[in-house]
């Protein structure tokens, strides 16, 4: 399963990957295909949110231009929705970054093999002690983060890790490269509980040309992802597309009907939402989000809300402190803290080269004072082992 250097089918399975009995993949490209949100009008809108419930097509309505007139409209009915499902507060986790040597090629991504970057691969002492100095903040949720190399960070070693962290925190989760079931499995039973897998874009055409040679490449088994660690026994899942990437509204699209499809399935089953924008990374400064602006990215978010208003959302450090602190509250219900996006960073000097740049560098304390002073709790413990 490790990535080859050939452009092999990106809708075929490589050898080692499982398949499972899933018709959801077919189901969104289907869907986001036929989606042509320019002839909605402002009627469509307001009909749309009149509704205390919507359908997917209503989804659609609102994600399209002609919902932007609207978006203070939706801001309010956002704001009371996450209001009604999660209340005041507002959760807090940091990154970790244990790794980021990479075995894929991806055109948008800092860790991309061919990019010249310092690489690193923590080792368990390094590890821990970036766990107590993450800890020594308050924090309680963490996520584990590598580059996706099977062989530099491979299954058995983020596992071990994981079970470091079970001693400082109450909150793990992953965003790694996918795994198998049986693998998820295994990640569980050392204490992680939620899996972030990004689709990047749903657009297949476009997942080919960004995605030139790896694993990674391979569109199908990444969709599945979700699927798979919940039958590992996750008991979260989040999901997002890279905004920026292609057609910023039919990603949207189609991660919403992707998260909705899931949620069905497994109503047990904590799903969340991530909205990261493309953004610089070493030796391409140019590589941005060029027509996903603020606006844009709000109307994403409070159309996630009011799609699922009982799903949780994370606003990253890629967005500039401002817009994290408006949406607070209104749509998102997590946000990050004292993030560093290169290998290790919190306890000493950094290992290894960042994934891309940040634009909030403000500490844990920072982001409290900031929640505090909007009338917001900061929660840094939701969940207790036992």
């Amino acid at each position: 399963m490790m990535g080859v250097k050939r452009r092999v089918d990106h809708m075929q399975y490589m050898e080692g990957m499982e398949v499972i009995e899933s018709d959801f993949m077919e189901r969104v490209l289907t869907a986001a295909k036929s989606y042509d949100y320019e002839p909605y009008t402002s009627r469509d809108v307001e009909k749309a949110l009149s509704k205390d419930h919507l359908s997917i097509e209503d989804f659609g309505v609102i994600l399209s231009p002609a919902a932007m007139p609207y978006l203070e409209v939706m801001a309010r009915k956002a704001k009371l929705a996450t209001r009604k499902h999660f209340g005041n507060s507002i959760s807090l986790f940091t990154p970790l970054y244990i790794a980021n040597y990479c075995e894929n090629e991806c055109t948008y991504c800092g860790f991309s093999a061919t990019n010249k970057i310092k690489r690193a691969t923590l080792t368990r002492e390094e590890a821990e002690a970036e766990l107590k100095a993450i800890a020594a903040t308050g924090l309680k949720e963490i996520l584990f983060l590598t580059g996706e190399s099977r062989y530099k960070s491979n299954v058995e070693y983020i596992g071990e890790t994981i079970k470091l962290a079970t001693k400082y925190f109450s909150t793990i989760g992953i965003e790694i490269y996918p795994l198998n079931t049986d693998e998820y499995a295994y990640i569980r039973s050392c204490g992680a509980d939620f899996v972030s897998v990004y689709q990047e874009t749903y657009n297949p055409a476009t997942y080919e040309k960004v995605h030139l040679w790896g694993s990674k490449r391979i569109f199908p088994y990444r969709f599945h992802a979700q699927e798979r660690a919940l039958l590992g026994g996750f008991r979260g899942v989040a999901f997002g597309a890279l905004l920026g990437l292609d057609d910023f509204r039919k990603d949207a699209f189609a991660t919403g009907l992707h998260a909705t499809l899931i949620q069905q399935k497994y109503p047990h089953a904590e799903i969340s939402f991530s909205t990261p924008r493309l953004r610089p990374y070493i030796n391409n400064a140019e590589n941005n989000s060029k027509d996903v602006h603020e606006k844009q990215l709000l109307q994403v978010m409070l159309a996630y809300r009011l799609l699922m208003p009982y799903a949780g959302i994370t606003i990253s450090t890629r967005e500039r402190a401002g817009f994290r602190d408006n949406v607070i509250g209104l749509a998102a219900t997590k946000m990050s803290a004292g993030v560093n996006v290169g290998v290790g960073g919190h306890d000493e000097e950094q290992k290894g080269d960042e994934q891309f740049e940040i634009s909030d560098e403000r500490s844990v304390d920072e982001v409290h004072q900031v929640i505090v002073s909007k009338g917001l709790q900061p929660v840094y413990q939701d969940y207790i082992r036992v």
